[in-house]
């Protein structure tokens, strides 16, 4: 009797069982993030997760308590991330724009080195707060996934938005500035 098919090589065997783990080790770590996404389109706010982290100017530390009652565009950043470099311009326009109307950018430097990440805020004259969270605590509390990651947050301090990777003029005009026009 004759053969149809040819014996499958175990590596290629090992490469495919390999290749669907990691596609259901994948899925379930993006689970929070889906959470998250699946409560903002169902119209739902959850409160961000707490966060006490250093200023990243050395002097003292902040919570996002301390922002209630303003519109809080929380950007997660590295200097080394092109696509934070790109975005930076973008959220110092309106973190002007944002201050007259009780709203602000806060930055946080995760995993980074300290003055690469103070020459970046020179290198794009950035005048919002900004955090460093040098030990990447944050990632888990956020479940980041990558940079840039920013989470919009309305007044009460719950999550009105999230965008995995660069913000762009549109995300903020379509989810922030309806924000600041809600009383404080």
């Amino acid at each position: 009797m004759r053969r149809l098919l040819a014996p499958v090589p175990i590596a290629v065997l090992a490469v495919l069982v390999a290749l669907v783990a990691l596609l259901g080790y994948g899925l379930s770590e993006n689970e929070p993030d889906r959470k998250v996404e699946e409560a903002l389109g169902a119209g739902e706010r959850d409160p961000a997760p707490p966060l006490q982290l250093p200023r990243l100017s050395g002097v003292g530390a902040e919570t996002l308590d301390q922002y209630k009652g303003q519109v809080v565009v929380l950007n997660f950043w590295a200097s080394w991330c092109e696509p934070c470099r790109k975005e930076s311009p973008l959220l110092q326009r309106w973190h002007e724009r944002m201050e007259k109307r009780k709203g602000t950018v806060v930055g946080v430097d995760v995993q980074d080195v300290t003055d690469d990440a103070r020459d970046f805020i020179s290198e794009y004259a950035l005048t919002y707060p900004m955090l460093r969270d040098g030990e990447g605590l944050t990632r888990e509390t956020f479940a980041i996934i990558g940079f840039p990651e920013t989470f919009v947050l309305d007044r009460r301090g719950r999550i009105a938005a999230v965008r995995r990777g660069p913000v762009d003029e549109r995300f903020m005009r379509e989810q922030v500035q309806p924000l600041l026009k809600e009383p404080a």
